[in-house]
């Protein structure tokens, strides 16, 4: 990807329109102020605790964009004043290889953004990227994986079109508890 990617999800009566592009080094402080949420870190697996730490995600977001089989999004919220757009959330794609069917989407959200359509603004223009962007090199599906106690997740991802595939048992350390597969198909 030679230039910039940003992506947009449009405002809603009740919510700011939002702007999604790369992580980059200016992100940092945001993100560790996002990390201090104890509900966000229940559903993490990556612990930032430090600017070092942030620097540190950030980088290995660069690197997955630079790879180009990791592509995570800082997600913003544009102020309807002269402010400074604000993040609240982040949506990534990964595992995306040429001629490899699927890919993995993830995402979260800040805690003063939640229950106001951040997630499932900011996943549908990542699903939407990711198809446009992917289908030429074989991507046929997109898989959303997230832990059966995390309803809001389940939500989203049914709000969003991913239909629930299964249940997949648990993997500790890593996946602790099992969790729900839900798969969206590219349209034919």
């Amino acid at each position: 990807m030679d230039a910039p990617v940003i992506l947009k999800a449009a405002s809603t009566p009740t919510a700011p329109a939002l702007v999604l592009r790369p992580w980059c080094a200016d992100d940092v402080a945001a993100l560790v102020e996002v990390y201090r949420d104890p509900g966000l870190r229940r559903w993490v697996s990556t612990r930032i605790e430090s600017e070092e730490d942030g620097l540190r995600w950030v980088r290995a977001q660069e690197q997955g964009w630079a790879a180009g089989d990791r592509f995570a999004f800082a997600v913003l919220e544009t102020a309807l004043d002269a402010a400074p757009p604000r993040l609240v959330g982040n949506v990534v794609l990964k595992e995306v290889a040429s001629g490899k069917p699927s890919a993995e989407v993830g995402y979260w959200t800040a805690a003063r953004a939640r229950v106001r359509g951040v997630a499932p603004r900011a996943l549908e223009a990542l699903t939407t990227w990711s198809f446009d962007t992917f289908r030429a090199s074989g991507l046929e599906r997109l898989e959303l994986l997230h832990q059966v106690d995390n309803p809001a997740s389940c939500r989203v991802a049914e709000k969003n079109g991913y239909q629930l595939d299964r249940t997949l048992p648990s993997a500790p350390p890593s996946y602790p508890a099992d969790g729900h597969l839900h798969i969206r198909r590219t349209a034919v």
